[in-house]
């Protein structure tokens, strides 16, 4: 009985060893399934940020950032490279040391997350936007938007463009305006002057050129981009996203789609958008104190010269020697204080001292009237216009960003080591 008895205990014990070693090994099973599947399926769905309704998941998110920090690291290979070529004078070496420091902020995990956020959020608003305005981007956009970004356009040429000033037209002059300037002084767009090119071998009119004639010179033809080739370089990209950063061709897609929205509802809102502005023509004499202030001021009562007072006392080393001359400029790239003072004098009147962190400044007002633009100053003026409504619609928008991004920034791919540690 002894022995039975035992034994049974014996086989209990073994059974509870068995029991607890296979409770041991699911429950080991399910935190190993349940961080595969936390890692795989629940935290790529989780979002990093909710703009309204709209989340922004951690995939998105981490997709959207690898795909950045391929293109430094990319820009960074590239800038390595032109040093090493061209890099041998100090001054160069430290232009494209500067440059790779640059990138190397930039690829911060912390900077780039963050502005890689940010941009995000705007797409979301530029989403949202787009369906309240009925826009939408085809297939067939995001092709043409590929193809045209690797160099292939659909016969053969790109497409011509809209043809827009690349410089202001030139004022004409009032005779108050001529009385207090010579025409020469009129800011203006510049121009390419006409100049006579000499050839370095004069051709005489007399010179045989028949054995010339007889062999031109055949010069090489362009191998044409044909479609066939474009699926070609297509492919290999694609291959290159996928093995550099483990895109998908869909994945590569809905990054580049954003860029499409983006363009497809700033025209639509900068539609009614006039390239043209309030500007004002001044010029200025600048000085370091009131005293020396005052004493210009009534030199020019009395009648003198406003060039020549210029060029004998103003501190601005950019413009005394062309009469104190600022150009044509409107609101915004002045110091306020200078800003307006010239915005309301009439033309020829002359300021009393106007003190900024400069100095002390005498303006005088040359021009004032609605100018049309530049094409970049139109640009600049268009993307301050599309920032102001991007910020309109964040105070409109409830946005939300949650702290766990930062545990989820990717830091691949890197710059090589060998490369980093120059």
């Amino acid at each position: 009985k002894k022995h039975l008895a035992r034994v049974e205990r014996e086989q209990r014990q073994r059974r509870i060893i068995m029991i607890s070693s296979i409770a041991i090994l699911i429950i080991v099973a399910i935190l190993i399934g349940y961080g595969i599947i936390e890692q795989a399926i629940i935290q790529p769905n989780q979002p990093v940020a909710a703009v309204g309704e709209d989340k922004i998941t951690t995939s998105e998110f981490q997709n959207r950032v690898k795909f950045e920090r391929r293109q430094l690291v990319q820009q960074y290979l590239s800038t390595y490279q032109n040093m090493q070529l061209f890099g041998e004078d100090e001054n160069t070496q430290a232009f494209f040391q500067q440059t790779l420091n640059q990138i190397e902020f930039q690829l911060d995990p912390e900077t780039l997350g963050q502005e890689i956020l940010n941009t995000m959020v705007d797409d979301a608003l530029i989403r949202q936007e787009a369906e309240r305005l009925g826009i939408a981007v085809t297939d067939e956009e995001v092709d043409k938007y590929l193809e045209e970004a690797l160099g292939y356009f659909d016969g053969g040429q790109p497409p011509t463009q809209t043809p827009f000033p690349t410089a202001p037209p030139t004022s004409t002059l009032s005779p108050t305006q001529l009385a207090l300037v010579l025409p020469t002084s009129t800011p203006a767009a510049t121009s390419i002057p006409t100049t006579t090119i000499a050839t370095s071998t004069p051709v005489s009119v007399e010179s045989d050129t028949s054995d010339q004639d007889a062999n031109p010179t055949e010069l090489p033809t362009a191998t044409p981009f044909t479609y066939e080739a474009y699926k070609e370089l297509y492919k290999d990209v694609l291959t290159s996203f996928n093995d550099d950063i483990g895109l998908s061709e869909k994945e590569v897609r809905a990054i580049l789609i954003h860029e499409l929205y983006r363009q497809k509802v700033r025209d639509t809102i900068l539609v009614d958008f006039v390239c043209e502005q309030d500007q004002v023509w001044a010029r200025h004499i600048l000085v370091a104190d009131q005293e020396t202030a005052q004493e210009v001021l009534t030199k020019l009562e009395t009648g003198e010269d406003f060039a020549l007072l210029a060029a004998q006392y103003s501190t601005d080393e950019s413009n005394k020697d062309s009469g104190g001359d600022l150009g044509w400029f409107g609101s915004g790239r002045m110091v306020p204080e200078f800003e307006k003072a010239a915005f309301n004098f009439g033309v020829g009147e002359i300021s009393e001292p106007v003190e900024t962190q400069f100095g002390f400044h005498i303006n005088q007002s040359l021009g004032h009237e609605i100018k049309a633009l530049a094409s970049f100053e139109c640009d600049q003026l268009k993307e301050q216009e599309f920032t102001t409504w991007m910020e309109q619609q964040k105070i409109k928008t409830t946005i939300e960003m949650f702290d766990h991004w930062r545990d989820r920034v990717p830091t691949e791919p890197s710059i090589p080591p060998n490369i980093s540690q120059f």
